[in-house]
C-alpha cells in the first residue's frame, strides 16, 4: 500500500491549553476496513498517484488509531452545551481529533475519530460506538452531502473487532469524520462559562481567522462573528425543511460556527408532513420536533450571542440590546430564505403577493392529510398526478390549479421552472426503513450489499435512474412509527 499524503498543520492545538487535552486514541484489537470512502479521500488530496488499497490491513489500522500519520498532533476537544435546555460542561467524550489537513486547494479540515476511546470528557462513558451507528452517520452525512447540504464528511469506518456494550453487546467501530472545523456554540459557551475573558478572546480571534476573516476588519468583530453564523445557521435550516430532514438533538454543541450539520445520531427524514414528527426515543417532549427546527436555531444562536457578550460591549446593558436585535432578526432572515425555497421547490420563477398563501394552503393541506413530503414535490415536479392516493384528493386538486395559474402568471418558460423544481425536490432520500434495512443486513448479516447500494442511490439524489422505484417509496402501510437513538 502507498502511504496516504497528509499535509497536517495542527491550529486548534495552538489554542490555550483550556479548549483540549492532548491524547491519542486508544488502541483496538482487531480492526478491519468496512467502508472507505474513496471519493473524498481523493478530493482532499490524501491519495498518492499510486493510489491505495483499502482493503490493507495497514490503512485499517491507521483509521482505528492503531498507528497515527506524521504530523498528527491527537487531541480531545473541550466545549460545554445546553442539551434538551439543560446547560452542561462537555467535551470529546469519544472522539479525537486527530489533526487539520491541508487539502490541495488549501482547505483546512478536521480529521476525527469518532469511537475512539475514553477522555478526560467522557464522563464514565467507554468512549466507544458501535457499528451501526457509525454506517448511519456514514450514510446519512454522505447523503446530505449528495442533497447539497452543508454537512461533516465520513471517511472511512473500521470495525474494532471488539465488543461494545449498550442494552445488547454490539460490535464495535470508529468513524473517521471530516469537518470544517469542530467549532461549536457550546465551545463558546465553555469559555464564558469558565469566566475565561482573554481564552473567549483567543476563541474568537481562531474562529475568524479560520471561518470569517473579514470579520476582523468590523469594528466589532464579534458581532460580525455573530451575524455570519447566523446567516449560515438561517440557511442550513431551510435546507434541512426542504428535504424533510429532522436533526434529533439540536443541542448547543452539536450547533457548528461553521453552518456544517454535525452529529447523526437520533436523525431521520419525514415521511409524512408532520410539524410535530419526533423520531428520537430520548426526545419525549417534542423540543427538536422538525417544525421546531427553526426556533430551537434561533434559541441556540441566543446562547452564542450570550456567550459573546463580553467582546460585543464593555457595557453590559448595550451589549445585550445589540446581541437582542441581532438575535431577533433571525425569524425575518430564516421566513425570507424559507418562503424563497418554497417558491424553488413550486416553480416559481418571481415573486408574487399571493405566494405566501398558496405556499401556506398546500403545506396546510400536506399536514391534514398526511402526505408524504418528498413524493408530494416529486409529483408536481413530474407533472403529472397520480389518479389515486391522497393527490386525487379535490381539495389537492383545487390547489394544484392554483398553481398552475400562479406558475403561467411567471411568464417564464417551462424549462426554467421545471429546473428550478428538479434543483430543490430530490427523487431520492435515505428513507428511513430503507436505512434499517440496510443497517440490519451489515450487523445481523455481514452484508454489506444493500448499504452499498442506498449509499450509491442517495448520493445521487436528483438523479432518476430506471429500477430503483423501491428506493422512491414511503414505508409500507402498517409499519409503525419509527425511532431513533443516539449510539452512546
Amino acid at each position: 500500500m502507498t502511504a496516504l499524503t497528509w499535509r497536517f498543520d495542527n491550529s486548534y492545538a495552538r489554542l490555550p491549553g483550556a479548549f483540549y487535552t492532548r491524547q491519542g486514541p486508544t488502541p483496538v484489537e482487531a480492526p478491519v476496513m468496512v467502508v472507505f470512502n474513496q471519493g473524498l479521500a481523493d478530493a482532499l488530496g490524501l491519495v498518492p498517484p499510486g493510489g491505495i488499497d483499502d482493503r490493507s490491513p495497514e490503512l485499517a489500522a491507521l483509521f482505528a488509531g492503531n498507528r497515527l500519520p506524521d504530523g498528527a498532533e491527537p487531541l480531545a476537544q473541550a466545549y460545554a452545551g445546553h442539551q434538551f435546555g439543560g446547560f452542561t460542561m462537555l467535551g470529546d467524550g469519544r472522539a479525537i481529533v486527530l489533526g487539520e489537513h491541508l487539502t490541495p486547494d488549501g482547505h483546512r479540515v478536521d480529521i476525527q475519530f469518532k469511537g475512539s476511546g475514553p477522555t478526560p470528557y467522557s464522563r464514565m462513558g467507554d468512549g466507544r460506538a458501535a457499528l451501526g451507528p457509525m454506517l448511519r452517520e456514514y450514510l446519512i452525512s454522505e447523503a446530505m452531502h449528495g442533497l447539497g447540504i452543508p454537512t461533516t464528511r465520513s471517511l472511512a469506518v473500521v470495525a474494532t473487532g471488539e465488543p461494545v456494550y449498550r442494552e445488547e453487546v454490539l460490535a464495535g467501530a470508529i468513524l473517521t469524520r471530516v469537518a470544517a472545523s469542530h467549532l461549536r456554540v457550546g465551545t463558546f459557551q465553555y469559555a464564558a462559562a469558565r469566566h475565561d475573558v482573554a481564552g473567549l478572546k483567543a476563541l474568537l480571534d481562531y474562529a475568524i481567522a479560520r471561518h470569517d476573516p473579514d470579520a476582523a476588519l468590523d469594528r466589532v468583530p464579534a458581532l460580525a462573528l455573530l451575524d455570519h453564523v447566523i446567516r449560515r445557521q438561517a440557511a442550513l435550516i431551510v435546507d434541512w425543511m426542504r428535504v424533510g430532514f429532522v436533526h434529533g438533538v439540536m443541542n448547543t454543541d452539536n450547533m457548528t460556527i461553521s453552518g456544517e450539520t454535525i452529529d447523526y445520531g437520533p436523525c431521520a427524514f419525514i415521511d409524512a408532513h408532520d410539524p410535530a414528527m419526533v423520531f428520537s426515543s430520548i426526545d419525549r417532549g417534542g423540543r427538536y420536533a422538525y417544525g421546531n427546527q427553526p426556533a430551537i436555531a434561533q434559541w441556540n444562536l441566543a446562547r452564542l450571542a450570550g456567550a459573546l457578550l463580553p467582546l460585543i460591549d464593555d457595557d453590559q446593558e448595550a451589549a445585550v440590546a445589540v446581541a437582542q436585535e441581532r438575535i431577533q432578526g433571525f425569524e425575518a432572515l430564516y421566513t425570507t430564505a424559507w418562503q424563497a425555497m418554497m417558491r424553488r421547490k413550486l416553480g416559481l420563477v418571481s415573486e408574487q403577493p399571493g405566494d405566501a398563501a398558496l405556499i401556506g394552503d398546500l403545506v396546510a393541506w400536506m399536514v391534514d392529510r398526511g402526505a408524504d413530503h418528498t413524493l408530494t414535490f416529486r409529483h408536481l415536479t413530474m407533472g403529472r398526478l397520480p389518479e389515486d392516493g391522497v393527490w386525487a384528493d379535490e381539495g389537492f386538486r383545487s390547489w394544484h390549479a392554483r398553481w398552475c395559474s400562479r406558475r403561467a402568471a411567471d411568464d417564464a418558460p417551462e424549462a426554467e421552472q421545471q429546473a428550478a423544481m428538479a434543483a430543490a425536490n430530490p427523487v431520492y432520500i435515505p428513507r428511513n426503513h430503507q436505512v434499517e434495512m440496510a443497517l440490519a443486513a451489515v450487523t445481523e448479516e455481514g452484508n454489506l450489499t444493500p448499504f452499498r447500494r442506498l449509499l450509491e442511490v442517495v448520493s445521487r439524489p436528483y438523479e432518476a435512474r430506471d429500477g430503483l422505484d423501491a428506493y422512491e417509496a414511503p414505508p409500507p402501510v402498517g409499519s409503525g412509527r419509527y425511532r431513533t437513538f443516539c449510539g452512546t
